[in-house]
């Protein structure tokens, strides 16, 4: 009975046990889901986690902010034939560290060094035990890459690689520009180069029309901002933020590519026999200003970029230079222009002191007396001086300043630099006539030699013909665009091109080496000394700028030809020889294109000027590539010759009346439709004797004139 109840007792005290531990747990338990319960409740409303955000944490992991790469533009030539377009190269590389798997727990690292070495040696151009070592670097490394040969992959060759499914290689995909030409007018197109921006990778333009026109070639780049899984796939209806992108526009260049071709090729057969330290040329129609051939050596290859650490100046623009007897035409025709050119007046040639230096012509012992029309054909120093002499520096600074020297073109290349005039003295005025003692560039020579094909009006050279959105739409259209005012009439004009003519053509010229039978050419040469580096000129057979610049047709000129070569270093031949090699087959495909009676086909639509400021009538006409006369005192247009819309041919003139006092016109040279244009436009009455162009009118220039003048023109 005793043990029964001892048996009880102790049931009992476990059952009490038990129940104890009982509550104990329960109220454990209960704790437990409290703070289960309040730790969730708390993360539910303050969505944090040991001070971290968790939305925030999420859209780290699962959100991808997306930049949409824009498509730089095209850059074409005037007939639509790509030079340059949007490419992308890519670089291969290797994970090696074996914590890389992916969701599915398989390896993201190489897993066989040996086999993925020998299938890589198939396409990168490496042998199997090169690649081999980069894979088993000595000191640990997470991934690796294969230098330079691992780079600039194309899409193919990704492709082949992806092919094989080789675990571990992984691949960079870079931004690039294709040049499909090779060494092509590589300065004008210039060099488009990835540069990265906040971990991304962006074409941005470094040289020529890339870097000129970049903004508008590269366009705007979008962006997209969405969630993806685990496996890194959008999901479904996620897009939160997007912004679409805006292609850049394509430029379409005023460069011939059949003429850019022929001419790298004949400039690199110039540059390899005779080893010219520089050599540029350019081939412009001066009827318009547009540049169809471009190029300079040394130059480079802009898709290996090689030859681009020696030759990334464009000396076109860049580069100024004392251009040498090329730069008499600008003396002949302001010595003309200025009423200073007597072509029968005899001086005496050989030598002349200036300021106590004496200036030698370039064959010392000259020509004895000779008559002024020869100094230009025999590009005679001495007459030259001679005739800046009789300008006075004040006429001849006010010409070198029509003509722009020492001012930018404002050509569409950078880095254009504005060249030097010293004319301090009467020395350097004198030198300055035959082209030493000033520096230029050569756009600024083109600039004015357009003068020749437009009766002394320079028009601004150009490269580019049109830029266009990539819908389609012309975004901007260049015209010709005259630079100033004229500077001489057309009968100067005339006279310096039967110099030119004469240079090749008689006997005493000196451009016979640029002779050719039967073609309508025009030239002047030039041999340029070039300063030492500690003052004077340097010495020596080569040791000069030698030049030559050709026309054509002769009498009416639409096509120009300009070269310079400085110190050839292997001088077997003359430099004329040399350097007609290039020009004559150019001037033949040139003179192919147009014979003596071309015009330009060029038709331009003339703006509404009437009402306008005379300024502003000026701007939009020179805009809109229209040349205009304003006619009268007034500060508005009234009356436009050519009504608004109508097309006309680019050289046609256009009369703006502004009303007030009007003076007479210098006529001499206008054709019969002038004329009469003039008449209808001003109301005053001509009586035209004769047909052809103006030779003689009956009323002088400058003077005023109304309906009440009896002013008379005779044509031949």
């Amino acid at each position: 009975m005793k043990k029964f109840n001892n048996l009880n007792r102790n049931r009992s005290k476990a059952h009490g046990y038990r129940f104890t531990v009982g509550r104990i747990l329960q109220l454990v338990l209960a704790l437990v889901f409290l703070v289960f319960i309040g730790r969730f409740l708390y993360i539910g409303i303050s969505n944090q986690v040991a001070g971290e955000n968790l939305n925030k944490r999420v859209n780290q992991i699962y959100r991808r902010n997306e930049v949409l790469k824009a498509t730089r533009g095209t850059i074409y030539d005037k007939n639509g034939l790509t030079l340059a377009e949007d490419a992308h190269v890519f670089t291969v590389y290797a994970i090696l560290d074996k914590s890389s798997i992916d969701y599915h727990n398989k390896p993201m690292y190489v897993t066989n060094k040996r086999k993925t070495a020998q299938k890589l040696a198939e396409v990168l151009p490496l042998s199997e035990e090169k690649i081999y070592s980069y894979l088993t670097p000595k000191h640990k490394a997470f991934q690796v890459e294969f230098g330079s040969a691992g780079t600039g992959l194309t899409l193919s060759q990704k492709e082949k690689i992806e092919e094989m499914k080789l675990p571990g290689i992984k691949f960079i995909e870079t931004p690039s520009r294709l040049y499909p030409n090779g060494n092509f007018a590589s300065h004008i197109i210039g060099l488009a180069q990835p540069q990265k921006n906040q971990g991304n990778s962006t074409l941005v333009g470094t040289m020529g029309i890339e870097a000129y026109f970049d903004k508008q070639l590269a366009g705007k780049d979008g962006y997209r901002e969405a969630f993806v899984d685990a496996e890194n796939y959008q999901l479904p209806n996620s897009q939160k933020n997007a912004r679409a992108t805006k292609d850049g526009d394509n430029i379409y260049l005023t460069l011939d590519s059949r003429l850019q071709t022929y001419l790298e090729v004949l400039m690199s057969q110039v540059q390899d026999k005779y080893k010219p330290k520089a050599l540029t040329a350019v081939v412009e129609d001066i009827k318009t200003g547009k540049i169809l051939a471009a190029s300079q050596r040394p130059t480079f290859n802009p898709q290996t970029k090689k030859g681009l650490d020696t030759s990334w100046r464009n000396m076109l623009v860049q580069d100024s230079y004392e251009p040498g007897s090329v730069f008499k035409v600008l003396t002949y025709s302001s010595a003309i222009e200025s009423g200073h050119y007597n072509p029968n007046e005899q001086y005496k040639s050989g030598a002349v002191t200036v300021q106590g230096s004496t200036i030698h012509d370039w064959n010392n012992s000259g020509w004895g007396s000779i008559p002024f029309s020869q100094a230009f054909p025999r590009s005679s120093n001495v007459g030259f001086v001679k005739l800046e002499q009789k300008m006075g520096s004040k006429t001849w600074k006010e010409y070198l300043n029509k003509y722009r020297i020492g001012k930018k073109t404002g050509v569409t290349l950078p880095g254009e630099t504005a060249g030097i005039l010293n004319f301090s003295t009467p020395l350097n005025q004198a030198v300055t006539a035959f082209g030493q003692g000033v520096n230029v560039n050569a756009m600024q020579m083109m600039q004015a030699y357009s003068a020749l094909a437009n009766n002394g009006q320079m028009v601004k050279p150009q490269f580019v013909e049109k830029i266009v959105s990539p819908s389609g739409k012309v975004v901007e259209k260049f015209h010709r665009t005259k630079v100033g005012t004229p500077i001489y009439s057309a009968k100067t004009a005339k006279t310096v091109l039967k110099g030119m003519q004469d240079v090749v053509n008689a006997s005493y010229g000196t451009g016979a080496a640029y002779k050719m039978p039967g073609k309508s050419i025009a030239v002047k040469t030039g041999t340029a000394q070039i300063a030492g580096p500690h003052g004077g000129y340097l010495t020596g057979d080569n040791n000069y700028i030698f030049s030559v610049v050709g026309v054509t047709p002769a009498n009416n000129p639409r096509y120009c030809v300009y070269l310079t070569m400085k110190q050839p270093q292997k001088m077997s031949k003359p430099a004329e020889t040399i350097l007609s090699s290039i020009f004559k087959p150019i001037m033949n495909r040139l003179i192919s294109l147009s014979d003596s009676s071309a015009k330009v086909n060029e038709k331009v639509t003339v703006p509404a000027l009437t009402g306008k400021s005379v300024e502003k009538a000026k701007e939009d006409a020179n805009n809109a590539g229209v040349s205009v006369e304003v006619i009268g005192t007034g500060k508005n247009v009234s009356r436009q010759s050519v009504g608004a819309g109508v097309k006309e041919d680019t050289d046609t003139k256009i009369f703006l009346y502004t009303g007030g006092q009007v003076t007479c016109p210098n006529m001499v040279g206008w054709s019969e439709d002038e004329v009469n244009s003039f008449m209808t436009t001003t109301d005053i009455p001509i009586t035209i004797n004769g047909k052809g162009k103006v030779t003689k009118q009956s009323i002088p220039a400058g003077k005023v004139i109304d309906k009440n003048s009896k002013l008379s023109v005779n044509l031949k």
